[in-house]
């Protein structure tokens, strides 16, 4: 299976990368993975809804670009569908077996996903009603992604 995660904004701490890094290295052995980072813009403090909205639909053209007809998005939102580890494991197996050979997972930037993206998404995932910072949702999903593979594959992981 295509694995993508195509998230805003780039990650600057090494210690995110490094992270990054390893989940990468661990899921070679499962799928194919590729990240994608478009470009974030600058939000200010006190910024009105209006402006808000502006910066979503220009980070969300940037996002759509990355995203093909035939890819199974998943979006991640607050409002999503919650699953458990094991209900993440049983989603991803059930889409392959649909067919769904390619798999491309979007994470927003601090203020969320512009309404085009969230309309071309096919499921909606949320992991808390918790905001995270999206470098650290990356690390998150990634880990996620693994453990998946390791239950699908009756490979010991820790409960």
């Amino acid at each position: 299976m295509n694995i993508t995660i195509l998230c805003v904004g780039q990650i600057k701490e090494k210690y995110f990368r490094d992270a990054i890094a390893e989940y990468q290295k661990r899921l070679s052995r499962y799928c194919k993975l590729q990240m994608i980072e478009v470009a974030d813009e600058k939000t200010k403090e006190n910024a009105s809804e209006a402006e808000n909205d502006l910066i979503r639909k220009k980070e969300g053209e940037r996002l759509l670009k990355h995203i093909k007809d035939s890819d199974y998005c998943i979006t991640l939102e607050i409002d999503g569908k919650m699953l458990t580890s094991e209900g993440l494991s049983k989603e991803i197996d059930r889409l392959g077996l649909a067919g769904k050979s390619s798999l491309v997972f979007v994470i927003g930037g601090s203020i969320g996903l512009d309404t085009a993206v969230l309309k071309r998404s096919d499921y909606a995932l949320s992991f808390s009603k918790m905001t995270f910072p999206h470098q650290l949702m990356r690390v998150i999903l990634l880990e996620q992604i693994y453990r998946s593979y390791r239950i699908m594959r009756g490979e010991p992981y820790h409960k």
